[in-house]
């Protein structure tokens, strides 16, 4: 496999550019945070900053984006190993548990953030965090639908309701966890979250994930063979 071709010193700057305002936007707020804060946290002068990007808007749209990317990768990670619905839908929740106490961005879930943030003020961020939104959306309803149809979750599973349950109840106990400083309203959340994916499994948890057995017929031919007569 040939390796990636190292980074310029001017693709290193704006990475480092995209991950610094990332945090600084997420923690403070897209306008809030001023151009000299993030002058302060890479070391560049404003032309240094806008030799990258044309505006301050355009920084905030790849910020943004940037962040998203972080949750993404541990979407990706956390979904890599999951073999059937119930378990994908266990691994979303795993990676929301993590953001109170090890934020993907400083500052917890880039997606709560701008989705609070962005209003008619800030028409492309409302747009982008809509269209992130919806992405997840549709995640979730794909593995509950192919969760149906593979029978590892019941046919009566309400997708819809479930969408906009699961994902409510995730964000939100985001945002309590943050107001109140401490884990414990997400550490509620999962637990009632993983009782509902619990309750919408046709198998145990163990038993999704168990080796399926040998057929009957190759353990009674088996049988059959012992019993039968030497020499014969």
């Amino acid at each position: 496999m040939s390796q990636p071709e190292p980074q310029t010193k001017g693709e290193r700057t704006r990475e480092l550019l995209l991950e610094r305002a990332a945090a600084l936007f997420n923690q403070h707020g897209y306008r809030a945070a001023p151009l000299s804060a993030i002058m302060e946290a890479t070391g560049l002068q404003k032309g240094g900053i806008y030799r990258h990007f044309e505006s301050k808007e355009q920084l905030n749209l790849e910020a943004f984006d940037f962040a998203v990317g972080r949750m993404r990768d541990r979407f990706a990670e956390a979904l890599a190993d999951a073999c059937n619905a119930p378990d994908r839908l266990r691994a979303i929740v795993r990676v929301y548990s993590r953001i109170p106490t090890d934020p993907p961005v400083p500052g917890g879930c880039p997606i709560l953030n701008a989705s609070v943030e962005a209003d008619d003020a800030h028409p492309e961020l409302l747009e982008r965090a809509q269209e992130v939104m919806k992405g997840l959306e549709t995640a979730v309803r794909r593995i509950l639908v192919d969760g149906k149809r593979a029978r590892e979750l019941r046919g009566d599973v309400d997708v819809e309701g479930t969408i906009a349950l699961f994902i409510s109840s995730l964000e939100g106990a985001v945002m309590l966890s943050k107001l109140h400083g401490n884990d414990r309203p997400m550490c509620q959340v999962t637990r009632h979250l993983h009782k509902l994916i619990d309750g919408m499994a046709l198998l145990p948890p163990a038993e999704l994930t168990r080796t399926p057995r040998a057929p009957q017929a190759t353990r009674s031919t088996k049988a059959s063979r012992r019993r039968s007569p030497r020499g014969r």
